[in-house]
């Protein structure tokens, strides 16, 4: 009986060091004959721009042979936070986070990294540093923006700035890149500026209130994204003020294209949605295996004008 006891214990033993191997290999690299697991959250699924980057993450990962668990955070970092605590629990190979906030979102980043899991911040930043960061300089997509606004007013008219979700990455840097535009032409002034929270709706409400404090004192609108700067069209065509004032925004989602092919927006500057979500994906899967990755893939923003928008439409 004892002899039948011990060879129970030393088969169990082989069993679970069997299983041990078959996750990693001595390197502590993910198996390659296991499905990689990566878990996704993202900032809202309510913005068509991060729609966009999350059906090519889940197109790239098809193509590579991936399970992808896209969850949606719906603003709240918070909620964010929970839900990489979930993939943690989960034993995801990668998260990719798409954050709300540059600071509350940052605990996330933390959380998995001492899980030993890495993860890899798509769009927009925190401050605790990630795996890896894939998207574009937003400071840059704001200079393009603010400097068309500036030649088309040849320098002279008062501006407006409307903001993204306050204290995120995105904004923040929208904000520096536009003022810096505007401290070097002190023929622009910055009639009033304030959140429209990414959101279609409220830039028309707020595009309203401002139409009845300033009027026809508005020259020009910037809108830190193009689902702001739809609204802010629709609120200016409905007050037949829009031929009077210069609308821009950020990132060509389809609608905005459009607008610019219509005429009814000036300009939007192109951040590259399908680049962003491939990249991700491949930068995850990378870091999963152990393989070499880039830290930091930067992927350059378009002024898209109606001269060459047919090149973004096709």
């Amino acid at each position: 009986m004892k002899n039948i006891f011990l060879s129970g214990i030393l088969l169990f033993s082989v069993l679970i060091t069997g299983c041990n191997q078959s996750k990693t290999d001595d390197s502590g690299k993910a198996d390659s004959g296991k499905k990689l697991v990566i878990g996704a959250t993202m900032l809202s699924m309510q913005n068509e721009f991060v729609v966009n980057v999350a059906d090519e993450m889940e197109a790239k990962a098809k193509e590579l042979g991936v399970e992808l668990i896209v969850v949606d955070a719906e603003r709240s970092s918070l909620k964010q936070v929970e839900q990489v605590e979930s993939f943690i629990a989960q034993g995801v190979d990668a998260i990719i986070l798409n954050p709300c906030e540059v600071e509350a979102s940052s605990p996330a980043v933390k959380l998995a990294l001492a899980a030993k899991i890495p993860i890899i911040n798509v769009n927009s930043e925190t401050t605790a540093k990630p795996t890896a960061f894939v998207g574009s300089d937003d400071v840059e997509s704001a200079r393009i923006a603010m400097k068309y606004i500036s030649e088309k007013l040849s320098g002279k008219g008062n501006v407006i700035m409307m903001h993204g979700y306050m204290g995120q990455a995105a904004q923040l840097k929208r904000d520096r890149g536009a003022k810096e535009i505007l401290a070097a032409n002190p023929g622009l002034k910055l009639l009033a500026e304030q959140t429209g929270e990414w959101d279609r709706a409220k830039a028309m409400s707020l595009t309203e209130n401002w139409i009845q404090s300033f009027g026809t004192k508005i020259n020009a609108i910037f809108a830190q994204n193009d689902e702001m700067g739809m609204g802010v069209v629709k609120a200016l065509e409905a007050a037949g003020l829009k031929n009077k004032m210069i609308v821009v925004s950020v990132d060509a989602i389809p609608d905005a294209l459009q607008a610019v092919k219509k005429g009814t927006l000036d300009a939007t500057v192109f951040q590259n949605a399908k680049q962003q979500g491939g990249k991700a994906i491949e930068t995850a899967v990378k870091a999963a295996k152990g393989e070499k990755f880039e830290s930091q893939v930067l992927i350059p923003f378009q002024l898209v004008t109606k001269e060459n928008v047919g090149e973004f439409l096709k």
